[in-house]
């Protein structure tokens, strides 16, 4: 059984991690000219590491090997963004210094739970001291019982020792989730002849398969994947954890950078506003600048993945973030950036001279939540970042209404997952859900109960409609969504009430015409019927408020019929014009507007919309200048 990891190095300048990793690979991961010349990793370097363990169990360790002098640090975080285990390295001859404790702090930031201590260069001595300084300097931290390997990499003393170390370490861990949601952050660009443009990274969080149609975030770059390596292998299917080179045939190098995500199109595009839970480390001493208290209007670079952006800072509740404190935050960047809920991040200052803190997005879009209520529920989040069930709940908290298609879509969740976890809310009435909608249970309590209000009105101050226009509705609910909209409609009429056509109203009313209004119905039902067929305009008829809510009345409920804007007809006169064409042709054969008039005794006022519309019911088909009878005969 074969089980992929990533691995990344950590720890000062010149203490032997590139050194050590050759000894454990036979690779010699400084590839830079002038890394060879100056004799320190510059940037990132790449190696493999095959591992054996127990029960025949095989693993496949991506190896990033990282600068350790304080002016490579940004290269360092970009390389140790998506990793299972650490490989912390201390040299003997040095012991622990500032930039292993910068690495700790960056590790701990973002999110490392597993590291190996490599103790190099042990054939100089001072073993015992450095491992209980190591030891001391490890407590209160997340890897405060990691093992602490001796090594030399100038005799080979514990290289064999360090690798059985490292194997037992990924026998314990499960390997990288595949949760179905793609992202290879880039950490090199690069043309080969014959191939074309290829990109390098980390794979996390599902699979990428050769000729699969991909997107490159933030810039929302289509293209494919022409063919897919690991470790200079060709692979139909590059799994999560594994070091990826995949080349991309159809864009140039100059179209993409260190720092960019090749992921696929299901995903809201990039943002340039987080919500996150900002953190800063305890372990600070009081002369490393650092300590100092982060300010909220800071400008800080962030480090996400394999990029780094300039940034500016709002804590929204303090104005200072202590050492040892943490505090919900707004981070605006100067561009997009391509996360999830749940990504961990680094916070340096503008001089990227200082780690300053880290953290973890709580919300990838970026809303402001000022309420005291709703900053609890995202902090909540961050204390409990794989527990799918808050999660969802929260963001149907936080937004009172969540299209349930694009929940939690860019998270660390998978969408079965997702889907359970709604289930299992609706069931136990912690969240409701109507059509594609989910929503907190009181927010659409309140919904529902302002539509059946404004329904309810309506038809209480004019009972003679038939229902409440749905365009009137919608216009009060003007803040709500049309999914939103059309759950509620879907609700509503899933009980009390009924939707027909543009209207809506309750299956219990009935329209009645106040008493007052009676009158004006009558009279306008004596005028229609003096010239049956040929009865005075509309406007005639209707002239000012109370003659209008008559009228509508009346053609709402069937007893008058709306020819055009102008004509009306009482229905039993319409059916009797029908039925007079119906014989005139009948027995005449096809006829003109003309002849259908001097027929019916009536005007071409009247005859030309009315034939019009017995045209579009198919009652009769117009054929040059006469009328047939159609099929709806």
């Amino acid at each position: 059984m074969e089980k992929h990891f990533i691995l990344a190095t950590a720890g000062h300048v010149d203490h032997g991690k590139s050194a050590l990793v050759k000894a454990l690979t036979g690779t010699d991961p400084d590839r830079l000219p002038e890394e060879k010349q100056r004799q320190i990793t510059i940037d990132l370097g790449f190696a493999k590491l095959s591992l054996a363990g127990s029960d025949e169990q095989r693993f496949q360790i991506g190896i990033v090997d990282v600068p350790g002098h304080e002016d490579f640090v940004r290269n360092m975080i970009a390389g140790v963004g998506s990793i299972d285990l650490a490989l912390l390295v201390v040299a003997a001859d040095d012991g622990w210094m500032q930039q292993t404790e910068e690495h700790l702090q960056i590790l701990t930031y973002l999110g490392v739970e597993r590291a190996v201590v490599a103790l190099t260069k042990s054939d100089l001595g001072g073993v015992e001291a450095v491992t209980r300084e190591i030891r001391d300097c490890l407590r209160h931290s997340p890897f405060a019982n990691a093992q602490i390997i001796a090594t030399s990499v100038r005799n080979g003393d514990g290289i064999e020792i360090l690798k059985s170390a490292l194997a037992s370490e990924f026998a314990t861990m499960y390997p990288p989730r595949d949760y179905g949601k793609p992202r290879l952050f880039i950490d090199r660009v690069f043309t080969l002849r014959g191939i074309g443009t290829v990109v390098t990274g980390t794979l996390t969080g599902g699979q990428l398969h050769r000729e699969q149609r991909i997107v490159v975030q933030p810039s929302n770059l289509e293209t494919r994947i022409r063919s897919i390596q690991s470790h200079g292998r060709e692979v139909e299917v590059a799994e999560p954890g594994m070091r990826t080179a995949i080349s991309l045939p159809d864009i140039s190098v100059e179209q993409i950078n260190r720092g960019n995500v090749v992921t696929i199109a299901d995903f809201e595009p990039a943002n340039s506003t987080l919500i996150a839970l900002l953190e800063k480390s305890p372990r600070f001493s009081r002369e490393n600048p650092g300590a100092r208290p982060l300010k909220s209007g800071s400008p800080v670079y962030l480090h996400h993945g394999t990029s780094r952006i300039a940034a500016k800072i709002t804590l929204q509740k303090t104005r200072l973030l202590e050492p040892g404190k943490n505090e919900i935050a707004q981070l605006r960047l100067a561009s997009s950036i391509f996360a999830f809920s749940g990504d961990r991040f680094v916070i340096r200052d503008p001089s990227e001279q200082h780690t300053l803190a880290g953290g973890m997005v709580l919300d990838p879009h970026g809303a402001e939540f000022r309420e005291e209520a709703k900053r609890k529920l995202l902090k909540d989040r961050a204390t409990a970042p794989d527990d799918i069930r808050l999660w969802v709940r929260s963001e149907v908290e936080l937004r009172g209404f969540v299209p349930i298609p694009g929940i939690l879509g860019k998270s660390h969740f998978s969408s079965s997952e997702i889907a359970d976890a709604l289930l299992d809310l609706q069931r136990h009435k912690e969240i409701v859900t109507h059509e594609t909608i989910a929503a907190n249970p009181s927010n659409w309590r309140a919904l529902r109960d302002q539509a059946t209000r404004l329904i309810d009105n309506a038809l209480t101050k004019n009972p003679e409609r038939v229902g409440y226009n749905l365009s009137d509705l919608r216009a009060a609910l003007r803040d709500k969504s049309t999914d939103v909209f059309e759950a509620l409609m879907a609700d509503l009429c899933s009980s009390d009430f009924i939707r027909k056509e543009s209207i809506i109203t309750r299956r219990s009313h009935r329209p009645a015409l106040p008493a007052k209004l009676q009158p004006l119905a009558a009279k306008i039902h004596e005028d229609l019927s003096k010239k049956p067929f040929d009865p005075p305009p509309r406007r005639e008829l209707e002239r000012d408020l109370e003659e209008r809510r008559a009228f509508k009345f009346l053609i709402e409920s069937g007893k008058v019929i709306e020819i055009s804007s102008d004509v009306v007809l009482l229905r039993e006169n319409f059916e009797r014009m029908k039925s007079a064409i119906a014989d005139f042709i009948s027995k005449n054969g096809p006829a003109t507007v003309s002849e259908l008039r001097q027929a019916l005794g009536s005007s071409r006022r009247i005859v030309v919309p009315f034939l019009e519309r017995l045209d579009r019911e198919g009652f009769t088909r117009r054929v040059g200048d006469k009328r047939t009878l159609g099929r709806a005969m």
